[in-house]
């Protein structure tokens, strides 16, 4: 159920489950090595001599033989419809791509193939993942290249940021965008001609889309995570997309993962927002990819300062981003949404964004209760960059955060994508994950799938080892920001979901792990001996050289939407 109690269903017919013979991971018992789901609640956590009497009472008993029982992950920004067209999209991300002519190939090859199977031409070729930073060439292909190379097919060629793209002549045709005033011929779309493209491109029969639905959701639950919090936009999927994933996802006997909606649409006052909630009842909040600003890759993201010069550019003025909403916008938004009792959230990236939401949230402080303003517990997105006036403003009126640390790990380091659009020194200061959690800013991670891949582990390392070393937090604290911390900054973590402790939904995952691990220092991680573990919760030791954790069951209010457990 999107937007509703963590609990989604009650089973029809109870049934319960122990786990034994492993490791639970609960701060009610760190040592306990069992655990008993009854009709969807976990119902009792405890000693493997103890499981042992309750085994006969059990419906299923499973044999964990030493793997690891962890609350399930929530993935706090998801596109869930684009995430499932990208399965079947022509992959132009490294390392299935690692230059322009291999770009260009890759299209190539995908056009011979849909011309066999849709000759008259009308099938759209999509693609994502191109990143010209990454390549040799340092360039974006020419749209004669493109043209050539795809044999005139309609193509829409997503940038991995998901915020900018490139489209063939006869696709720019075919949806007016070449008659645009934004249309310069070079095939790069950008603002309000992008999202014209990615809506004619999502433009898909119903079987189409949920098969999309599904097959990102099921991904998803091949990785751990139990809920996503969905980022729709007018550009992404229409409302009624939107209402059917709210209704496939409702239960959790379908075996899908729960979704929270979120929908993009700028409010100017209350009854924009209460019209909205009566189309879609199902919202947890209006925002999301809102967006105040752009991204860092495609240069769109609002600075104080001008990005470093780009190479072969057509300009020797390398700007400074763009602002797509002022404050007086973002505080009419958050003041019709605090009035309409849901929660606003916005997309802010860079510097002069954040400088533009704390004048919003100043200017809507002003004009109404403080209190009302916090009471709706708005949040930001993305939040690259936060310095202490920003921090002190999110914390003044109770803003919390959805950020993902895989940024970090995919754009950042002296030689990333985020030094070569800002520079050593301001590339250095983005993302501070330790300054935001030591202050207390409630903090949820997620993927911005398809932009980073399905991968929280992924996201708890990056926050773990964090460039600068001040900036680490402890993979706790990241473990919880990517569980417990979607549930509390959706507003429902008041069912007891996140953690395993009796009465709470059973929303959980199970691990393989070479290695279990307690917190040695600040950011690190130690292989667990029984001498040094000292009372505290188990995870999987995480590094470069270590294999990732599998995921071999996820399981949502007790129904198995994952399994490759033996057992």
């Amino acid at each position: 159920m999107a937007g509703g109690a963590a609990r989604c269903s009650r089973l029809s017919v109870v049934t319960s489950t122990l786990y034994r013979n492993g490791v639970v991971h609960t701060p009610a018992d760190p040592f306990a090595e069992a655990i008993l789901v009854d009709d969807g609640v976990v119902a009792w956590i405890g000693a493997e001599d103890t499981a042992a009497g309750l085994a006969a009472r059990a419906d299923h008993v499973v044999d964990l033989d030493g793997a690891l029982v962890t609350p399930g992950f929530v993935d706090a920004h998801v596109h869930t419809l684009e995430t499932g067209l990208v399965a079947e999209a022509v992959d132009l991300s490294a390392p299935a791509v690692t230059d322009l002519p291999g770009a260009l190939s890759a299209l190539a090859s995908a056009a011979t193939a849909l011309d066999a199977s849709d000759p008259a031409g009308g099938q759209v070729l999509l693609a994502h993942g191109w990143d010209e930073h990454a390549w040799p060439q340092r360039r974006a292909p020419f749209l004669d290249e493109l043209d050539a190379a795809t044999g005139g097919r309609p193509v829409l060629a997503v940038r991995v940021d998901g915020h900018t793209a490139l489209v063939s002549s006869s696709f720019a045709t075919r949806t007016g965008l070449d008659r645009s005033p934004a249309w310069d011929g070079s095939g790069l779309v950008a603002d309000e001609a992008y999202g014209q493209a990615r809506a004619a491109a999502h433009d898909l029969a119903p079987a189409r889309r949920d098969r999309a639905y599904r097959t990102a959701l099921r991904t998803a639950a091949a990785r751990g995570i139990v809920a996503v919090h969905e980022m729709s936009a007018p550009h992404l999927d229409t409302r009624q997309g939107l209402t059917r994933l709210a209704e496939l996802t409702a239960d959790a006997a379908a075996g899908l993962p729960h979704v929270t909606a979120y929908r993009a649409e700028l409010c100017s006052g209350p009854d924009d927002a209460r019209t909205l909630l009566d189309e879609l009842p199902f919202l947890a909040g209006i925002g999301g990819d809102l967006t105040v600003d752009g991204t860092l890759g495609s240069r769109t993201a609002a600075l104080r300062s001008p990005y470093t010069p780009q190479p072969g550019a057509r300009t020797e003025n390398p700007g400074s981003g763009r602002l797509y909403l002022d404050a007086d916008q973002i505080a009419a938004h958050l003041l019709a949404c605090s009035a309409a009792g849901v929660q606003g959230a916005l997309h802010a990236v860079g510097d002069r964004a954040m400088d533009e939401l704390t004048a919003a949230l100043e200017l809507a402080a002003a004009q109404a209760d403080p209190g009302t303003l916090r009471s709706a517990h708005h949040r930001v997105e993305h939040a690259l960059m936060v310095d202490a006036a920003a921090l002190a403003s999110l914390l003044l009126y109770g803003v919390g955060m959805s950020i993902q640390p895989a940024y970090d790990t995919t754009w950042g380091g002296p030689d990333g994508m985020y030094t070569a659009r800002l520079g050593g020194p301001r590339a250095a200061n983005l993302s501070p994950f330790a300054d935001l959690a030591g202050a207390g800013v409630p903090l949820a991670f997620g993927s911005d799938s398809p932009v980073t891949p399905l991968d929280p582990w992924q996201a708890v390392r990056a926050a773990v080892g964090h460039a600068d070393p001040a900036q680490r937090i402890s993979a706790r604290a990241a473990f919880r920001a990517h569980s417990r911390g979607g549930w509390r900054l959706a507003g429902l973590d008041h069912t007891g979901a996140g953690e395993l402790r009796v009465g709470a939904p059973a929303h959980l995952a199970v691990w393989r792990a070479e290695h279990l691990a307690v917190q040695s220092a600040p950011g690190r991680l130690s292989q667990w001996n029984p001498e040094a573990r000292a009372g505290q919760p188990l995870l999987p030791e995480l590094g470069d050289d270590v294999p990732a954790p599998e995921c071999v069951r996820t399981v949502r209010d007790g129904v198995v939407l994952f399994d490759a457990l033996d057992g």
